[in-house]
């Protein structure tokens, strides 16, 4: 359970980080304003950019949360783990 209760904070992360690019996006191209509806048009396709990314955040967030605990050693490519020596004896 702790793997997944981790990359719940990075999803939240990379969710937020997509959130504020977006909003600075919306700014910059469109304009802000509170005398109509741009905030609410900005909420509106921010939520369908998110909904749309959410598979590639959740398989982001794994893997950067894999790689806070887990490195990659190349030396060990060619140490034949148990299963694999155990299937081929």
């Amino acid at each position: 359970m702790g793997f997944f209760y981790g990359t719940g904070f990075v999803s939240y992360a990379l969710s937020v980080a997509i959130c504020v690019a977006t909003f600075i996006a919306w700014k910059v191209l469109i304009g802000m304003s509170l005398h109509d509806n741009r905030v609410f048009e900005w909420m509106i396709v921010n939520g369908i950019i998110l909904i749309g990314m959410q598979p590639i955040l959740m398989r982001l967030s794994r893997t950067i949360w894999l790689n806070f605990f887990v490195w990659y050693d190349p030396a060990t490519q060619d140490i034949p783990d148990m299963h694999t020596a155990a299937i081929h004896a």
